[in-house]
């Protein structure tokens, strides 16, 4: 209960906070149509009415948790709903769009991952790698992914290279940074007096590795696979808007500012929220799970 009563609270003052400002922001348009009409409104009614807009400048919580309901539980998953309105799969299932983003999401993660470990051994163990392409790493980080993303796309398209791989890649290129960091700092975590004794067993560099800079850079492979996993999956959805996407969360995004459906938006934003908080739970259990394994943690 002591544990529990601190995020019941916060929540709760989020959602008090978020109603606050749902009446805030969409009384104007209530107001502005009530003195077209010639009428005159009261409080109560303004707050009721800001509850209820079809296109609210900010919808209120419970619209998007209908909105939710509707397009998970409610909605059959591969539904083709929507077509003839709008020409895309747009009004799908949510959990389709989702799985359509985590396909390239966790594509993207693992080959940032395999190419953020390689870099951090080469780095770790070669000085001219540890002067030359740590500096390449961190200015990639620099450039924009809503500028880097559109030129991925044009030219994997430019050789027949299309769906899936190129949201893969600008995943991997958002993912691949965090693990080449952790990694290099894991990697040289060990102690000199535990270099120096593997030095005295004669042991090669691939022993070194392999029995001591790996298991002592877990703990922080983790932590940065942790960001690591979160930044694939805004890659991916960014991959998936300049292409105009007809499935994935990004196109739900997109589809949504379209046509104004900002309750639309925000429910494709809480499903990603949500794809993202259990991509990290997921890390975390497989963290916790080898850590204790390794006798590192109780």
């Amino acid at each position: 209960m002591a544990r529990v009563l601190p995020v019941v609270t916060v929540v709760a003052a989020i959602v008090v906070f978020w109603y606050a400002a749902t009446v805030w922001l969409n009384a104007a348009w209530t107001r502005d149509q009530a003195a077209r009409a010639g009428l005159s409104v009261t409080f109560a009614e303004v707050v009721a009415d800001t509850m209820a807009q079809e296109r609210p400048v900010l919808p209120a919580p419970h619209q998007v948790a209908a909105e939710l309901w509707k397009s998970t539980v409610a909605e059959e998953v591969f539904s083709r709903r929507g077509i003839v309105q709008s020409g895309t799969l747009s009004n799908r299932s949510l959990i389709y769009h989702a799985w359509v983003t985590l396909s390239a999401t966790l594509v993207g993660f693992a080959i940032g991952t395999v190419a953020g470990i390689l870099l951090a051994v080469g780095i770790v163990h070669n000085r001219a790698m540890d002067l030359s392409v740590m500096p390449w790493a961190i200015a990639s980080q620099t450039i924009p992914i809503l500028a880097i993303a559109p030129m991925i796309i044009v030219v994997l398209n430019s050789l027949g290279v299309s769906g899936l791989i190129p949201k893969a890649i600008i995943s991997a290129y958002l993912s691949f940074f965090p693990v080449v960091v952790g990694m290099v700092k894991g990697l040289r975590s060990p102690e000199p007096a535990q270099l120096d004794l593997l030095r005295t067993y004669n042991a090669s560099a691939f022993q070194t590795l392999r029995k001591l800079r790996l298991p002592a850079s877990l703990p922080f492979l983790f932590a940065s696979l942790k960001v690591g996993i979160a930044a694939s999956l805004v890659g991916a959805i960014v991959g998936e808007l300049p292409t105009g996407a007809v499935a994935g969360i990004g196109a739900r995004l997109l589809t949504g500012s379209y046509y104004g459906q900002t309750v639309q938006i925000w429910a494709a934003l809480f499903a990603a929220a949500i794809v993202a908080a259990a991509l990290v739970g997921t890390v975390g259990a497989i963290e916790r799970r080898t850590l204790r394994a390794m006798g590192l943690l109780r």
